[in-house]
């Protein structure tokens, strides 16, 4: 008996056959090791990522000084935004922060203002809104802000300074991001916490 069509089902097999062998090696998952990824980049040691954190521990810090601030202005009526205030500090951080790169400690210390600043101006908005009074709890800038501020500013400028030479390296920009939701207040939907880490990471 003769199969006339046996080349035709000789076509069908290996169609199936091929059919078979694709979807074996699409239900593979690629491995690559991380020393061969392109991007995956090893995670910091122990001692930079330690660093990082004391860091992220000081903005965190400074950031808390912001709803002070933000009563005192409020109570004074004073502006949030001060430009020439903003840069003599920066001219005098910078001096203070001898053996960085300048350009990373005003881009560093700018965003630590930017970040106080929006934090501010979201609680004078949500305080408009409430129709709020005066406070009697507001401290007073001078008395009372402006020391913590200067005391946390040469411990900022030295964590700055510990992890200035990692800033280049792959993956370090974002582990500090990535531990900054930890270390960081999330006001405003985090919306100060993001601008603290703006303009100087990976610079």
């Amino acid at each position: 008996m003769k199969f006339s069509n046996a080349p035709f089902l000789g076509k069908i097999f290996a169609c199936m056959f091929l059919w078979f062998m694709l979807a074996a090696c699409q239900s593979l998952s690629p491995t690559l090791s991380p020393t061969l990824s392109p991007t995956l980049a090893p995670a910091p040691s122990a001692a930079d990522a330690a660093q990082v954190d004391q860091l992220l521990t000081l903005i965190d810090q400074r950031l808390a000084v912001a709803p002070m601030v933000a009563k005192a202005k409020w109570n004074s009526g004073g502006a949030i935004n001060d430009p020439p205030r903003e840069q003599l500090i920066l001219d005098a951080v910078t001096a203070q922060a001898k053996g960085l790169d300048a350009v990373l400690v005003r881009r560093f210390f700018q965003a630590q203002f930017d970040a106080s600043k929006a934090w501010q101006l979201g609680l004078h908005a949500q305080w408009r809104r409430q129709g709020a009074g005066r406070f009697d709890d507001a401290p007073d800038l001078g008395r009372d802000v402006r020391p913590l501020l200067d005391e946390l500013t040469p411990q900022l400028i030295a964590a700055l300074g510990k992890i200035a030479p990692l800033l280049t390296q792959p993956g370090v920009p974002a582990f500090i991001e990535m531990r900054s939701r930890s270390l960081v207040r999330g006001d405003l939907d985090g919306v100060p916490r993001r601008v603290a880490l703006q303009g100087w990471l990976g610079s």
